[in-house]
C-alpha cells in the first residue's frame, strides 16, 4: 500500500482545511487508517483514526468536535475535515494505514504517506 497525503496549506485561525490521503492497492478498504501530526521539535502525535469500514472514528481530545474523519473505499481515499483551526494545529500531517486495527501509537501502523504541511496563523 502506498499513501499520498494532500490538502495542507496556510490558513488563518478559525479557518478550515480538508486533508486527503489517497492509497494504491486493492486491499486498502481492509485497513484502518490514522492521521498523525508532528510539529517542529515534537514527537508524532495521534490526531484521529477510522476503522476499515468507516463506521467507527476516534479522535484526540485536542481535535474532538473540530475534526471529522471519513473514508470512501470506492475511491481508496480518506479525508480529514479540519474546522476551527488553531495555531496549535500547525504541523506536518501524516496518514498511516494499519493491517489489523486502529491505534494511537504510530508504531502500530504499517504504511505511511509523505506528510502534508498545515500552517495556521494567528
Amino acid at each position: 500500500v502506498q499513501l499520498q497525503a494532500s490538502g495542507g496549506g496556510l490558513v488563518q485561525a478559525g479557518g478550515s482545511l480538508k486533508l486527503s490521503c489517497a492509497a494504491s492497492g486493492r486491499t486498502f478498504g481492509s485497513y484502518a487508517v490514522g492521521w498523525f501530526r508532528q510539529a517542529p521539535g515534537k514527537e508524532r502525535e495521534f490526531v484521529a483514526a477510522i476503522n476499515w469500514s468507516g463506521g467507527s472514528t476516534y479522535y484526540a481530545d485536542s481535535v474532538k468536535g473540530r475534526f471529522t474523519f471519513s473514508r470512501d473505499n470506492a475511491k481508496n481515499t480518506v479525508y480529514l475535515q479540519m474546522n476551527s483551526l488553531e495555531p496549535e494545529d500547525t504541523a506536518v500531517y501524516y496518514c498511516g494505514a494499519a493491517r489489523t486495527r486502529w491505534a494511537r501509537a504510530p508504531g502500530q501502523y504499517d504504511y505511511w504517506g509523505q506528510g502534508t504541511l498545515v500552517t495556521v496563523s494567528s
